[in-house]
């Protein structure tokens, strides 16, 4: 059994756990609010600043001009803005899935620590219990184990794909601008 000082540690512990994990959500938050902050400043500037050279157009060839060279960098921001916000999704992700691996670990090992303890002060002809409780928690550490697994494999995957889109639509891009600058000239 837990004595009451013991119980009084692992609450303490997990209510460290669980207002880390709060702390690093509201810095997460923050880190998107910023982002967010950010990107609308310079769309408003960029914005108004395409507006007035638009006013100041005097032929057609001066408009596609501007235009075509407008659109590439607004989307290699749009690009270079999803980047950023996945990065930092994904970061907080992975801080959330380290916190619970360990929260896990650590509640495995009190969990069988328990058990021996049981196991010591059971009495005889018990020890068949306990063999199939430690044999239902391991099997569900494995089963844990399996599942983090293919979580890290498909966000490895999720994050090859978004480079393959972020290069195939940088080029894209490229290639619209370049093509516009022909017609241009």
């Amino acid at each position: 059994m837990m004595t009451p000082e013991q119980f009084a540690a692992a609450q303490k512990t997990q209510f460290e756990a669980l207002f880390g994990l709060a702390s690093k959500s509201i810095d997460n938050m923050e880190k998107l609010v910023d982002l967010n902050m950010q990107a609308m400043k310079t769309s408003l500037q960029e914005g108004a600043d395409h507006t007035m050279a638009l006013m100041s157009v005097k032929d057609l060839q001066e408009l596609s001009s501007l235009q075509s060279g407008w659109m590439q960098p607004m989307a290699e921001k749009m690009l270079s803005y999803t980047r950023h916000a996945y990065e930092i999704v994904s970061g907080a992700q992975a801080e959330l899935a380290k916190t619970a691996e360990s929260q896990f670990a650590d509640s495995h090992k009190k969990f069988m620590e328990l058990a021996e303890t049981a196991a010591k002060n059971a009495p005889a002809g018990s020890e068949t219990a306990v063999a199939m409780m430690k044999s239902a928690m391991n099997a569900a550490n494995n089963a844990y184990d399996s599942v983090q697994k293919v979580t890290r494999q498909a966000a490895e995957a999720v994050e090859a794909n978004m480079n393959a889109v972020t290069s195939t639509a940088m080029k894209a891009a490229q290639s619209t601008r370049a093509a516009a600058k022909r017609t241009a000239a």
